[in-house]
């Protein structure tokens, strides 16, 4: 294996966006009239396309009524929901050690790539990662096996030369459509069944257990 570069995902491996991210779909369904439910009611959207989740929740795949939601929802991320947010304890350690051992690091995300860099940014990671690749705010690259192909071409990778990991199907699916080793985590919001359902080749339950599991 010529491991060279790994990819992390965002919400759920790097960060805990919990608070930001069901407070900001609570704002987006009472300014649509919609009873919101309670946050350990929307944990299931954290991963997944923002799209995706609203159309699940409002039972429809009309365009307007979703770019409205994600309208509203983005109105307060971008101002308040995206600073609701906590570094998972060892991730600036976890990747650091990653960095020493000789790989190349980078995000890849499905939220848009400018709330990802900020993020990134807020917790003094910039630093510590080669690129940080996200979605447009249109939607382009939003499904994960897109946004695995764009940097796979952008830094002229080999599938053979990189790891993926991340906490949800959406990370392990995009993986395996290149043929990438999937590592999934289970202290984001993803379980140990549902990673290896969609591909995981190797678990993580901490930070602390990733370098263990690329560094070769």
């Amino acid at each position: 294996m010529s491991v060279c570069a790994i990819l992390f995902d965002l919400d759920g491996t790097l960060t805990d966006p919990k608070l930001g991210i069901t407070r900001c779909i609570q704002y987006a369904l009472v300014e649509l009239g919609y009873p919101p439910p309670e946050a350990e009611e929307l944990l299931w959207c954290i991963g997944p396309p923002i799209q995706e989740s609203f159309s699940q929740l409002l039972q429809t795949s009309d365009h307007g009524v979703l770019k409205e939601a994600i309208a509203l929802y983005r109105r307060r991320y971008s101002t308040i929901g995206l600073w609701e947010n906590t570094l998972y304890p060892q991730i600036t350690e976890t990747v650091k050690e990653i960095r020493v051992a000789g790989y190349k690091t980078f995000v890849a995300t499905s939220k848009p790539h400018i709330y990802a860099k900020q993020i990134i940014e807020y917790f003094g990671l910039l630093s510590l990662f080669d690129g940080v690749y996200g979605s447009e705010l249109d939607g382009t690259r939003v499904v994960k096996g897109e946004l695995i192909h764009y940097i796979l071409v952008t830094e002229n990778l080999l599938s053979a030369d990189v790891v993926m990991v991340g906490d949800r199907k959406h990370d392990m699916i995009g993986a395996k459509l290149h043929n990438i080793t999937a590592i999934g985590v289970t202290y984001g919001y993803g379980t140990e069944e549902e990673l290896k359902t969609h591909g995981a080749d190797k678990i993580a339950h901490s930070p602390e257990e990733i370098p263990g599991l690329v560094v070769v």
